[in-house]
């Protein structure tokens, strides 16, 4: 193939928005002399890794956007360390059936017990697959809606929280809010419902609830929409903050 062949072939790829075929076009001839492939066969690898490529990009993005606090995967979670825990509920669930479904994923626990990663993981697996996905602490979204409400821009606000496929709603009840911030959340939910997934993760019972939203009604309201389609992952063993840091206490007095 002559340079002003492979020029052009570049020039156009880049006007296709194909980039890694215009960087990669020598490696694709070379190969395909080496295999002796077949027209189709080379077309059939130039649009595979070139979706292949697209797809880490768009992935790359997506968790760039989400705001997750890390990016761990189910494979980085130590299930025995949680006996209880049946690991094949879990990995049921990163199957995304429920994402698929528009259901939801209740993670319930005291502090400490890996409820954020399991959450984070489906998240990032729901990432990979291409939906769109979104994190937030409960304390973090309704700071953020009533900052919004008090600019006139709830509505616009409200949209970041109901537009991805995937919301993630991390820490309910670690801090009881008011009726007014409970409403707040109480609209995201109701707006989701049936139409995009939440996973969330919560210290409290579905009974301690009330307490947590200031109002035992809208907290049935809540939970009415919200357990409606969802799966419910009880976690009830040891932290593993608490773990790692009794081993550094441990090593600490080892060393003295």
């Amino acid at each position: 193939m002559s340079e002003l062949t492979s020029n052009r072939i570049r020039a156009t790829a880049v006007k296709l928005g194909l980039p890694h075929l215009a960087e990669s076009l020598n490696q694709y001839v070379q190969r395909a002399d080496e295999a002796k492939m077949g027209y189709l066969d080379l077309i059939d690898l130039v649009l595979a890794e070139e979706l292949a490529v697209r797809d880490d990009r768009r992935f790359r993005n997506g968790l760039r956007l989400s705001k997750l606090p890390h990016h761990k995967t189910l494979e980085d979670y130590d299930f025995s360390f949680q006996p209880d825990l049946d690991p094949r509920k879990v990995k049921d669930l990163a199957t995304l059936s429920f994402v698929e479904d528009k259901a939801n994923v209740a993670l319930l626990g005291p502090p400490g017990v890996g409820k954020t990663h399991i959450a984070v993981a489906l998240a990032v697996a729901a990432c990979r697959a291409g939906y769109s996905i979104y994190f937030t602490s409960l304390d973090d979204m309704v700071r953020h809606l009533k900052a919004a409400e008090d600019q006139g821009r709830l509505m616009s606000k409200l949209t970041s929280y109901l537009r991805p496929a995937v919301l993630v709603v991390d820490e309910v009840g670690y801090q009881p809010l008011e009726r007014a911030e409970a409403n707040l959340v109480f609209q995201v939910i109701s707006k989701r419902y049936e139409k995009g997934s939440i996973i969330l993760t919560s210290n409290k019972t579905f009974g301690e609830w009330g307490q947590v939203f200031g109002d035992e009604v809208l907290a049935t309201a809540i939970l009415d929409r919200l357990l409606h389609h969802c799966e419910v992952v009880s976690i009830n063993g040891n932290s593993y903050r608490l773990k790692n840091r009794l081993q550094a206490i441990e090593r600490d007095t080892d060393v003295a």
